[in-house]
């Protein structure tokens, strides 16, 4: 019998599009999405997790699709009210999305995990598939700049990735445990494919894998790794990829982050525009259209991803 489930590492945006492919395309109840919890953080007294809302949003159908972030239709008379009080205003929550964060507070303050909190609110909003943090562990994501540390969502949202980034910290992270369900499932024996979404490798991927067992355990579930390139063209679709790759003195390329991620893919997605840049990847490469614009660009990503995947398998 074909193994049937597929786990993927996620980050927000970039990630979310290739996610809601793969929702496309498989089964419910064969897609388990990873969700990084790095960027997560308490603003106005309540506990935010951008990426598991972005995920939500998206495979729920009701994300900002202008944005990439957010809910569609939304209004701002709360954001509004805080400006106009002194408030802090500089991380954008809307009237709709704030009920989310206050709900989810309110049962993390009664005791229940983000998995739980996570999982109830999906059903909810009617996603089949199960999206987990990557851990019910606090980790956090700490940039260091010129002017010393400072949270992700400082760097990343208040001061608009400005700052020269000369390292990065997951605070939490040596404590951490990889969710029951990840652990799971990678040991379950029915592992067709680890997918590594096009999410920024340093801030969204790399808080996952570093929590301790977890790369361990994707190499010892047998699936293949399969990664999609979310630089195109030596430019990041979105976000602050390339800025960072550069500043961390590595090649802003496809090639660059196949080589951040070294031995753990075993294939490699990557643009037309890149094809010429990837001779040395060791990773089985796949040219493709990776630029995600429309609901058929991330079907078809998801079936090129998979399709690459069950190559991988059937060479073991």
């Amino acid at each position: 019998m074909s193994k049937r489930l597929v786990v993927a590492l996620s980050g927000g945006i970039g990630g979310a599009k290739l996610a809601l492919g793969l929702s496309l395309v498989l089964p419910p109840d064969e897609l388990l999405v990873v969700a990084n919890t790095g960027d997560d953080f308490e603003h106005l007294g309540l506990n935010i997790s951008p990426d598991i809302d972005t995920l939500t949003y998206v495979l729920a159908g009701i994300d900002n699709p202008a944005t990439g972030w957010g809910r569609r239709d939304e209004t701002w008379s709360f954001m509004d009210s805080i400006g106009a009080l002194g408030g802090e205003d500089w991380f954008r929550l809307g009237d709709r999305d704030l009920a989310l964060h206050v709900e989810r507070t309110r049962r993390l303050r009664l005791g229940q995990t983000l998995s739980e909190v996570t999982a109830d609110i999906c059903r909810r909003l009617g996603i089949g598939a199960r999206v987990v943090p990557m851990s019910d562990d606090r980790v956090r994501t700490r940039v260091r700049g010129d002017a010393g540390w400072i949270d992700f969502q400082d760097y990343f949202v208040r001061q608009q990735c400005r700052p020269v980034v000369h390292e990065l910290a997951f605070d939490g992270v040596t404590l951490a445990r990889p969710q029951a369900d990840i652990t799971a499932a990678l040991r379950s024996g029915d592992v067709r494919a680890v997918i590594v979404c096009p999410s920024n490798p340093f801030i969204s991927v790399e808080p996952i894998l570093a929590i301790p067992g977890m790369r361990d355990a994707i190499k010892a579930s047998g699936a293949p790794v399969v990664a999609v390139s979310p630089i195109i063209g030596g430019q990041a679709v979105k976000g602050p990829t390339a800025k960072m790759m550069r500043e961390l003195g590595l090649e802003a390329s496809a090639a660059g982050v196949a080589a951040r991620y070294g031995d753990l893919l075993d294939g490699y997605i990557v643009d037309h525009a890149d094809a010429d840049g990837v001779g040395n990847v060791r990773a089985r490469v796949t040219i493709a259209r990776t630029l995600m614009t429309s609901l058929h660009d991330r079907e078809t990503l998801a079936r090129v991803t998979l399709e690459a995947a069950d190559a991988l398998a059937l060479l073991r």
